[in-house]
């Protein structure tokens, strides 16, 4: 979607659809706005009157306006009263926006930037979050669809208008912040949407290698030989009953000093997960494809780092394999000997992310990191924990968390902090090994982190659970169903934070 951000009055916008976010319980049109009502003779007034207007929380109402405008059409779109207003408001507004014009078969919109109260954030966040909310609510995934008809009704230009050259400069920084994180999200999207017998290990390394083309971004992948010469008894054991070879990705961007140590990006990528041995059940196992969640995103973040030309060293590990049952397969029961030298009982080989992670985790240990983030669609718990709405934070340093939870706040994509307690590896304690992979039903992501904990080197480390907010199951603002990209922007914005210390 081509993206453009200038200034000038509601009333000469020439477009398919002039888009005017508002507020509730407001007696008069905010100042871009009030114009447009008077040239159309109070008929957007009368919408408000009439209640067909509210102004609540993604609240709409098209009207057609015969001429008087440039404009062909004017969308109102509520954004809640102006007491609650905020940036996931404003991007929950956008992506409702361009559902409604998409339907209307606009190819073009305008939308006036909104007057925000102090507080809401500074010009450039609030642009951001609109262009996030324009890219997210504008998705769909139609690959394998034979009639693609529905595609001519895609929004194919946005302009952003400021009604002063004030806040300019500072809006096109932020939309474009905010159209390479929502790129970046449907570009996660994409990859879990593939079924797994497209987007199988081997094609996650062709996506990567995609990546390796932009700027100061470096790639190495490690096969099966090198994974067993270094002992990554994780990856190797999940894999064994896969005829697809596991693969260990290592993506580099730095864009630092020489001398800044990176941060480094453990994603879970399982590019179908069936539950090995210890078979899932059938129904919902479609939705499994998606295991790759965590990787994906790791993949993203590190575009993003590039296209955005962050001034920051990262390093993304992705252990990519799939999770199948087969004679070769790992069995309950069998004893693996991870990379960091310590072994592990497998007594359920459907908890095999925390077994490939354990492996990345290791691998990151010998980065030398300024700390470590790894992502994974992960515990099942997480999601009878936190629902659908949060995302599930452990681990073993504040500052770190504090900082995610703030990267959260600000891109819509909540963290959760659970306990990481000492006494949780009590149920991961097993009788012939160092332990079990698994720790039975009572607090699974806590065990869950606990075990992968025991792989962290001597560094700030965290570890997001994203197996609650990975697959929606209902169409939201910006939210499509199947798989999400949550996380996505969480990363992205925690190094744009990171950077601008």
């Amino acid at each position: 979607m081509n993206i453009l951000v200038k200034s000038g009055e509601a009333t000469a916008a020439t477009t398919d659809v002039l888009v005017c976010l508002e507020y509730e319980q407001d007696k008069t049109w905010s100042k871009a706005v009030q114009p447009v009502d008077q040239k159309l003779g109070g008929q957007l007034s009368t919408l408000r009157k009439s209640g067909e207007f509210s102004g609540k929380p993604n609240n709409t109402a098209l009207l057609h306006i015969d001429g008087k405008l440039p404009a062909k059409r004017v969308l109102l779109v509520g954004m809640g009263t102006r007491e609650t207003v905020t940036l996931e408001r404003i991007r929950q507004a956008m992506g409702t926006a361009a559902k409604r014009a998409r339907t209307a078969k606009a190819k073009g919109i305008v939308c006036v930037m909104p007057d925000v109260p102090k507080g809401t954030g500074p010009m450039d966040d609030v642009a951001q979050a609109m262009v996030e909310g324009l890219v997210l609510g504008e998705y769909r995934f139609n690959e394998y669809r034979t009639d693609r008809t529905d595609d001519n009704h895609s929004l194919q230009s946005c302009t952003i208008l400021t009604t002063s050259n004030a806040h300019l400069n500072e809006a096109k920084d932020g939309a474009k912040r905010g159209q390479i994180l929502g790129e970046a999200t449907c570009f996660v999207r994409d990859l879990c949407n593939h079924p797994a017998n497209v987007m199988t290990p081997s094609r996650v390394v062709t996506e990567a290698k995609k990546i390796a083309r932009e700027s100061k971004v470096r790639l190495k992948v490690l096969d099966r030989k090198q994974q067993e010469k270094l002992g990554m008894g994780g990856l190797l054991g999940v894999s064994r009953g896969s005829i697809e070879p596991p693969q260990f990705i290592i993506l580099e961007y730095m864009g630092g000093p020489r001398t800044q140590k990176p941060i480094v990006f453990v994603g879970k990528t399982v590019t179908f997960d069936s539950g090995g041995i210890s078979l899932k059940p059938s129904e919902n196992m479609e939705q499994m494809k998606a295991d790759m969640t965590g990787g994906a995103e790791v993949l993203a973040t590190i575009r993003s780092a590039s296209r955005l030309k962050l001034p920051v060293n990262a390093i993304g590990l992705l252990p990519v394999t799939e999770n199948m049952p087969g004679g070769r397969a790992t069995k309950p029961g069998d004893i693996l000997t991870m990379l960091s030298g310590k072994t592990v009982e497998v007594q359920n080989t459907d908890a095999e992310g925390r077994l490939i992670l354990a492996d990345g985790l290791a691998y990151a240990s010998r980065l030398k990191p300024a700390c470590v983030i790894d992502i994974a669609t992960l515990t099942g718990a997480a999601a009878v924990a936190l629902g659908q709405f949060a995302i599930g934070m452990l681990g073993n340093d504040d500052t770190m968390k504090a900082d995610l939870k703030k990267a959260g706040n600000h891109a819509g994509e909540r963290v959760w902090e659970m306990p990481l307690w000492d006494e949780y590896f009590e149920q991961l304690k097993s009788d012939v090994a160092d332990m079990r992979n698994i720790g039975g039903r009572g607090g699974g992501m806590i065990t869950a982190a606990i075990f992968l904990s025991k792989f962290v080197g001597d560094h700030p480390w965290v570890h997001l659970d994203i197996a609650s907010t990975d697959w929606g199951t209902t169409e939201r603002p910006y939210i499509p169903k199947g798989p999400t990209g949550i996380g996505t922007r969480l990363l992205i914005q925690y190094l744009l934070n990171h950077a601008n210390r």
